[in-house]
């Protein structure tokens, strides 16, 4: 979508500072990062949230957590624990309407989240 944010990210229209990539997947630092370690992975592909994850998507969740996996391993907290987040709608705190997982890690996690 041409006015999307990470759409624009993934063109190389806006910058971003990368940490790894797949064939369908992004991931980048969060320029608000809400802990030590905040990463967004996205997929190359435009889709507006979780909400509207179908099976023709090919199974675009497993490409993401997997890369998430390989951030975790990169930015050394794959042993002390990490939160992976997707938020959905207004009321989920969704502040971009392209699906996107948060990594977040380097400190205990608050609960509830927040």
């Amino acid at each position: 979508m041409a006015d999307c944010l990470f759409c624009k990210i993934i063109a190389g229209e806006i910058p971003s500072k990368p940490v790894a990539q797949s064939e369908r997947a992004y991931a980048f630092y969060d320029i608000s990062p809400q802990a030590p370690v905040h990463v967004l992975i996205i997929p190359r592909e435009h889709i507006t949230s979780a909400d509207e994850v179908a099976s023709a998507h090919g199974g675009i969740i497993d490409d993401l957590v997997l890369l998430a996996q390989e951030v975790v391993e990169l930015e050394g907290v794959r042993e002390s624990g990490y939160r992976l987040v997707m938020n959905v709608g207004i009321d989920g705190q969704m502040t971009v309407a392209h699906l996107h997982l948060h990594v977040l890690g380097g400190r205990q996690m608050e609960w509830p989240p927040g």
